[in-house]
């Protein structure tokens, strides 16, 4: 049974009945917690059919409802707004229906496809906090497609070519003394990552010394030696020339190593890699394609164009006068890959942080203009910057937060508030461990994931990490009170069963508070899919946990002397656990049965 369905079908059956007119849209909420009732129905766009002020026409639909459908048992007017109270035995019948149906929450295939890319980062540097919350984020919007019943195709571009990775280039081929993983005892993106630092600070060095000679800032910045190498290696990379190619490939294999590991920890995976350095060669060929055709246009020095300025925006190079490409080159012929790859795909989303607003805007008008009919379906998951209490992280300079260094200390503060709280006495080492990166990470990817990705958020891994509060462990360990309460009803030979179920004929207000939340886990899904917004489910799961918390302090359980209502709880506790983990592992968070 799903109520909110059937609720919505009585509604309009009441307003047809009374006002001999169909309503086209209802508009159904949860009732404000200061009132009586669980679904308010706004009755100010149904006025225009009844004719009647507001609460007169919510006062006619509730008083049908509670005489015909039942479904309500009593309802109250505030205003514009009709409260409605479900029965019990509604409630009852509700939870039955999830209780008995395995597949609650997830929709069977519909045979449609979207394509999800995160991660993407560059291969001059390692990944940090700013790259957890795109990889938290794109593969949480993945798994909540997946549950909505589509295929996912979980992509990433790795950004493998351009300037940013000459100057790690540069700086190890001056400064390396063949260093490597192996002889230094690094991850291979952090070494590298430490050629990137090291390019920069030479960088800056040789500015200062020009300028002091008299060149001016503009002239400097160009003529730096160390910046001149790094444009050298560019063109002679684009040249295919052996010995950079054979640099270049020695160097990314490195980074790559270091981001598996750093991936396989995260907990997130990828169905299909696409590389800079071979989508370019196809943006290339489309942007000479546009040329000719006149959708673009070239400039004296040679670099190609697009004029935007009748969209509102401005002119974007495309081609440099070297005939070097730019960032929005390759993405041009990614697009255009990925849909060749998989054209049943019914959108492309890109998470990628809001800094590259602009961009994407120019990327998809300029596919649109290249005659590109899908460029309509491409969608950019757009993020806010993180931060931290010590201020913005800059790679440059290697003050980032290195996303292996935060994991390591997420883990280590939770392994040492559960040894502190005493809870895992009898525990082996190895599971301690397990327990503790389950509750370290969860907290990380929670904390990340409950804001709106739109929102600019300040990360502080202090509160994230707390059992109290709007947290991943408190999640996890109300999930783990819960199945230690199925244990104890295994242990009793309690089994509840769906005739059990049907005895119960009365609730308690904090059953209802639950099994409403329960019922909204569809809802929020749908949401969550519309918005590619994990923070609905995460939210959703809190408050779900929230409310069982509440329910677990009032009621009691195992003290219940009627055999149909203990049964009632104990299943009720079981869906509670349930829906949780789904809710959770949508965020790609694991909860414990022992905490």
């Amino acid at each position: 049974m799903n109520l909110d369905l059937t609720l919505r079908t009585e509604i309009q059956k009441a307003v047809e009945t009374l006002f001999n007119q169909a309503v086209e849209q209802i508009q159904l909420q949860p009732t404000n917690a200061e009132f009586e009732g669980s679904h308010t129905l706004v009755c100010f766009p149904i006025t225009k059919i009844s004719k009647k002020s507001p609460e007169e026409t919510a006062r006619l639909i509730g008083g049908y409802l509670t005489l015909n459908s039942g479904m309500v048992s009593h309802f109250n007017v505030v205003k514009g707004f009709l409260n409605l109270v479900i029965s019990d035995a509604i409630w009852v019948q509700n939870f039955a229906s999830i209780f008995t149906n395995p597949s609650f929450g997830t929709t069977p295939p519909t045979g449609k496809e979207i394509m999800v890319e995160y991660s993407s980062p560059n291969t001059n540097k390692p990944l940090h906090l700013g790259h957890l919350r795109n990889n938290f984020l794109g593969y949480s919007v993945a798994g909540i497609y997946k549950a909505l019943g589509y295929t996912v195709h979980k992509v990433q571009i790795i950004n493998d070519r351009g300037i940013h990775i000459c100057k790690s280039m540069a700086a190890w081929k001056l400064f390396g003394n063949g260093e490597t993983p192996q002889s230094s005892g690094m991850k291979g993106d952090k070494l590298v990552g430490k050629y990137y630092v090291e390019f920069d600070k030479n960088y800056k060095t040789q500015v200062k010394e020009l300028e002091e000679k008299g060149t001016s800032r503009e002239d400097a910045e160009k003529e730096a030696p160390i910046m001149k190498l790094a444009v050298h290696m560019l063109q002679q990379w684009e040249q295919k020339d052996p010995a950079i190619l054979q640099l270049w490939n020695k160097m990314n294999s490195w980074v790559y190593d270091g981001f598996d590991v750093t991936y396989k920890r995260m907990g997130v995976d990828f169905d299909k890699l696409y590389y800079e350095s071979t989508t370019y060669l196809l943006g290339k060929d489309e942007v000479l394609r546009g040329l000719e055709q006149g959708v673009f246009f070239k400039k004296e020095d040679g670099s190609i164009w697009v004029d935007l300025t009748s969209d509102g925006l401005d002119q974007k190079v495309l081609l440099r006068s070297d005939g070097t490409s730019v960032y929005m080159t390759q993405d041009i012929g990614t697009a255009i890959l990925r849909f060749r790859d998989f054209p049943k795909i019914e959108g492309q989303v890109y998470t990628v942080g809001n800094e590259q607003e602009y961009h994407f805007k120019v990327l998809f008008l300029i596919l649109g203009k290249l005659g590109y009919e899908w460029a309509k379906k491409c969608y950019h998951l757009s993020y806010g910057m993180v931060d931290l209490p010590t201020g913005k992280m800059k790679s440059r300079e290697g003050t980032v937060v290195d996303a292996d260094d935060l994991m390591d200390e997420m883990v280590d503060e939770a392994e040492k508030q559960t040894r502190e709280l005493g809870k895992i006495e009898g525990s082996t080492d190895e599971e301690i461990k397990q327990l503790s990166e389950m509750i370290g990470l969860g907290a990380l990817k929670f904390f990340l994931l409950k804001v709106d990705p739109k929102k600019r958020m300040m990360f502080d891994p202090n509160e994230s990490i707390q059992l109290q509060g709007h947290t991943g462990p408190f999640i996890q360990y109300a999930h783990a009170r819960i199945k230690a309460i199925l244990r104890k009803a295994k242990e009793m030979g309690i089994h509840p069963d769906t005739d059990s179920l049907q005895e119960v004929k009365s609730l308690e207000p904090e059953e209802r508070e639950v099994i409403f939340k329960i019922n909204q886990y569809t809802i929020k899904l749908q949401e969550a899919g519309r918005e590619f917004s994990p923070a609905i489910i995460a939210n959703y799961a809190y408050e779900l946990a929230k409310e069982y918390n509440q329910f677990y302090q009032v009621i009691p359980i195992f003290s219940e002397g009627d055999q149909a209502k203990l049964k009632f709880r104990i299943a009720f506790s079981q869906v509670t656990a349930s829906t949780i983990k789904k809710a959770m592992n949508l965020l790609g968070i694991e909860v414990p049965d022992k905490m």
